[in-house]
């Protein structure tokens, strides 16, 4: 229904954070997003999403929770479709998006969102990520932080938030 989070999920991520679990907040609606964030204190996620600063739509995130999800140690993965894009959907496009966050909290929130999965259509597969790290070189992006965003954030988070052994 779009609303904030129910006491049953309130409990639900209490034991979330019991268990060291990763939260995904892609799907999520706003006042979830800020509920959850409100409630835990372990870096949260978004796999695959778009950011108002570059395509005002509804299923992307605004600066303010870009910064929140920052400030949990997450990643925000920047999609690779229209509704996260717009109707350039391009590597340029995928490029200025990564930037946008990059400008905003810093290159190590920020991270591929493909949404490979098969339930939208993307203007590239797999095979077309050449064209993503051309894109970000063209704009100017370090080899750091091209490792970065193809993976290395990820692999960041993921690290810290499993748990050993």
């Amino acid at each position: 229904e779009k609303g904030g989070i129910t006491e049953f999920g309130r409990s639900v991520i209490r034991r979330m954070e019991e268990l060291s679990l990763t939260i995904d907040l892609a799907h999520a609606s706003n006042l979830l997003i800020d509920d959850v964030l409100d409630l835990t204190n372990r870096p949260v996620i978004v796999t695959h999403t778009g950011v108002k600063g570059v395509l005002d739509s509804p299923r992307n995130l605004s600066d303010r929770q870009i910064r929140e999800i920052a400030n949990t140690g997450g990643v925000i993965g920047i999609g690779f479709w229209e509704g996260a894009l717009g109707e350039d959907i391009t590597p340029a496009a995928i490029a200025r998006s990564i930037k946008y966050v990059r400008d905003l909290v810093r290159i190590e929130y920020v991270a591929l969102g493909s949404d490979f999965e098969g339930a939208t259509t993307t203007m590239v597969d797999a095979s077309g990520m050449v064209l993503i790290t051309q894109a970000l070189m063209d704009e100017r992006f370090t080899n750091d932080e091209i490792r970065a965003v193809m993976g290395g954030n990820v692999i960041r988070v993921l690290t810290e938030t499993l748990p050993n052994g």
